[in-house]
């Protein structure tokens, strides 16, 4: 396939130095596209993390209203399997329950992804319904992380993070409910954010009230491209029930001058869970950094009940899915999920939520409630928290008892086997603030260990400004330009 870049060119390049080429006259938006199938061809029979790719857009980016004077001029876009549609275009969300799926229209989140130049030239992997950690079923696909196949990606946005580390795309779609954009961008050294609630549009099927947890973003390699993606595309549909954040200042211009000194609290025993050993060492060595940087970082943890918390969200979790699928199974007439077309674990979120009662959900809204203000108080000492991104180790490939492929016939001790290794992203999701992972440390097994940040509510572009200052300090690369096993360029 024709390429326009050798591979060292192309895996030197992030988004915002493409559309300066791009609008240089360097290169155009079609020769990207090629460049970027062919990056595909290459990475694509070693992690399985892009699904399809669209032709037509790849041969004329201008196609379904791309913007190519928008500020990323064209260069090719990956969207997540599941989130918002993309008009005509299969979404699956990874089930054989959705196979034939297409959106009739665009969200008006794809309409500003479009505004903003970014062409959508392929859709990349998700676990089912994004509901675990991990893209494991071989009958529909399987994903693994490029820093070494043998371990998983975590997820749920799997193949956009192995997308964006092997270098297929410098940035790709993603979507956040309890981690899926941050965790595995920590696990695949990428930049992961997940914005306050009320950033970023999920009309026109769910709204910040309906949502709750549930917000979009993107992976990336480098903190200005995930800073042009928020300034490009941020804002709500008409008709939202809610107020939209905005900035008095780009956060691309934000992030070129560092933060003054911030008060950062560390901590990593929530509730009953906490990291392991080497995990610890590696936030004690990103402490030191960070007071070498001039900020003040202190061991303290949130007086939040998270044995509370985590109970709320799992309950939110449970009664969202299961309406999910119920309204799935009524548009096809059908009392039940298909044992044949549906995952176990899915199956039992639905068998489980489906009946639950109102008095429930008022219970979880007063648990949200009384987290997030408690939570408001503490930023009112504390400018930010730090943890790592995850507590346990990245897993092989085949651990099924993360996987909704779980033969575990208690759906409740199945989500807290997920919170025992996700322990840390899911307070965010619950409270509508922001969290970033940073490429900042290693597992023992060599695969990335994201470190995370998280802030008050709006404040997202003071973590960007952190993230670029880090960036700054380590002479403007993560891991001293390592890159992954499987890769464009090997």
């Amino acid at each position: 396939m024709k390429t326009v870049m050798s591979w060292d060119e192309w895996a030197a390049c992030d988004a915002t130095k493409m559309a300066e080429l791009v609008k240089q006259g360097e290169v155009t938006p079609t020769e990207l596209a090629q460049q970027t199938a062919a990056a595909v061809a290459r990475i694509n029979p070693h992690i399985g993390s892009v699904i399809a790719l669209f032709d037509d857009a790849i041969a004329a980016p201008e196609t379904d209203g791309t913007r190519l004077d928008g500020p990323f001029r064209g260069i090719p876009f990956l969207m997540k399997d599941l989130g918002p549609g993309v008009k005509g275009r299969l979404q699956e969300q990874g089930s054989k329950f959705l196979r034939g799926n297409r959106p009739a229209e665009d969200a008006f989140l794809t309409t500003q992804i479009r505004h903003a130049g970014l062409n959508i030239i392929g859709r990349t992997t998700a676990p089912e319904f994004g509901v675990c950690g991990s893209v494991e079923n071989p009958e529909i696909y399987v994903t693994r992380n490029p820093w070494n196949p043998d371990y998983t990606t975590f997820g749920s946005s799997a193949g956009a993070a192995a997308s964006v580390a092997a270098g297929i795309t410098p940035l790709a779609h993603a979507t956040d409910g309890g981690g899926s954009i941050r965790i595995p961008a920590g696990s695949q050294g990428l930049i992961g954010l997940k914005s306050t609630r009320g950033v970023f549009s999920i009309a026109p099927a769910l709204s910040d009230i309906t949502g709750y947890v549930s917000t979009q973003g993107c992976v990336s390699r480098s903190v200005r491209d995930t800073a042009l993606f928020v300034d490009s595309c941020r804002g709500g549909a008409p008709g939202e029930f809610m107020p939209y954040w905005k900035s008095d200042e780009a956060y691309t211009h934000i992030i070129k001058k560092d933060p003054a000194p911030l008060r950062i609290a560390v901590s990593h025993e929530w509730g009953q869970y906490r990291a392991e050993p080497h995990f610890v060492s590696e936030l004690e060595r990103t402490v030191r950094f960070l007071q070498e940087l001039g900020h003040q970082v202190e061991w303290v943890t949130p007086d939040i009940d998270f044995d509370e918390a985590f109970r709320a969200q799992t309950t939110c979790y449970i009664s969202n899915f299961a309406q999910f699928i119920q309204r799935l199974l009524e548009k096809r007439g059908l009392s039940a999920p298909p044992d044949d077309q549906v995952e176990p674990i899915n199956i039992k979120i639905w068998q489980k939520g489906i009946d639950m009662s109102y008095s429930d959900r008022w219970k979880m809204q007063d648990v949200f409630n009384t987290t997030s203000r408690r939570l408001g108080r503490f930023y009112e000492t504390w400018d930010m928290i730090l943890t790592p991104t995850f507590s346990k180790p990245t897993p092989l490939m085949g651990e099924k008892k993360y996987l909704t492929l779980s033969d575990n016939p208690d759906v409740l001790d199945w989500f807290y086997t997920l919170w025992d290794i996700f322990s840390y992203t899911p307070l965010a999701s619950l409270t509508g603030t922001p969290g970033i992972s940073i490429p900042l440390a290693r597992q023992t097994s060599g695969v990335p260990l994201g470190m995370h940040f998280q802030t008050r509510q709006g404040n997202d572009g003071q973590l960007l400004q952190l993230a670029a200052q880090v960036e700054r300090a380590l002479g403007g690369s993560f891991f001293n330009r390592a890159l992954p096993a499987v890769h464009v360029t090997r």
